[in-house]
């Protein structure tokens, strides 16, 4: 694709990731995270990868050119939900103090031309990728509709799920090797090492209706061993925090990267 078409195409779209698509084009990414670095990522050379909620395809992308012989991207929520009427029924409800009715979603705001995939086909297209699109929601799809992959790729979903316990047993179901698990996370001064999870009201976290819970170390941990994954390993934890203990403090959010083998 000719540079100056291929930069019109890319200004006609919200993106969520800067992916380079080379020549210069870096799609305008929404997202201030920084991408995995290669010490936090599992090696995928000659393995199969899926990328659970994978949206622009960022990941999918980067575990296609480390060498993986097959990518699957998954996801359904963002590419279908027209976010534009969403956010204008989240912003009444803030006014009026009331929570969202999630089950709107995928009822009154559900575009079945999938809008918000454009992205992705894009990148895939300039990219020359030959990473496969599954459309479907994740704790709804049976295993044996998706497959069972060497490396899974959780990153930046769980906060997002109501089910957290049971987001993961679907995440073990689908892995043959290992999970790379990536999350917004908790620490509480003067209870580190505890087991805890947070259940964030309305949109008190980065004023997103659709963040729920946020777990410490400890309690991750502790989750992906009850489901079946038999070791793991941190690779990002939490930050050091001055201990307030038998003190009322709040808990601080910080990103934990945790690897999960079967």
């Amino acid at each position: 694709m000719e540079k100056d078409k291929l930069l019109a195409k890319v200004n006609e779209i919200q993106w969520c990731h800067s992916i380079d698509l080379g020549d210069g084009v870096v799609t305008p990414g929404l997202s201030k995270t920084r991408p995995l670095g290669d010490h936090e990522l599992p090696a995928m050379e000659g393995k199969s990868v899926l990328d659970i909620g994978g949206w622009d395809g960022l990941n999918s992308f980067l575990a296609e050119k480390r060498g993986a012989k097959r990518v699957v991207t998954l996801d359904h929520y963002v590419w279908g939900v027209d976010m534009s009427q969403r956010n204008l029924y989240w912003e009444k409800c803030k006014e009026k103090g009331t929570f969202p009715d999630y089950r709107l979603d995928e009822t009154e705001f559900w575009d079945p031309t999938l809008p918000g995939r454009a992205g992705f086909d894009l990148a895939k297209e300039a990219l020359g990728s030959k990473v496969e699109a599954k459309v479907g929601d994740f704790m709804k799809v049976p295993v044996d509709e998706i497959g069972v992959f060497d490396v899974v790729l959780f990153l930046g979903v769980l906060y997002h799920l109501r089910d957290p316990l049971g987001a993961l047993e679907k995440v073990r179901s689908l892995t043959k090797e290992v999970a790379v698990i990536e999350t917004s996370a908790i620490v509480v001064p003067g209870y580190e090492g505890e087991s805890l999870v947070r259940y964030y009201s309305a949109d008190e976290l980065d004023g997103d209706f659709g963040n729920y819970f946020g777990l410490s170390e400890e309690a991750l941990v502790s989750m992906l061993k009850c489901v079946g994954f038999q070791s793991t390993v941190t690779v990002a934890g939490p930050p050091v925090v001055k201990s307030t203990l038998f003190r009322k403090t709040r808990s601080k959010v910080y990103r934990l990267i945790v690897h999960a083998y079967v």
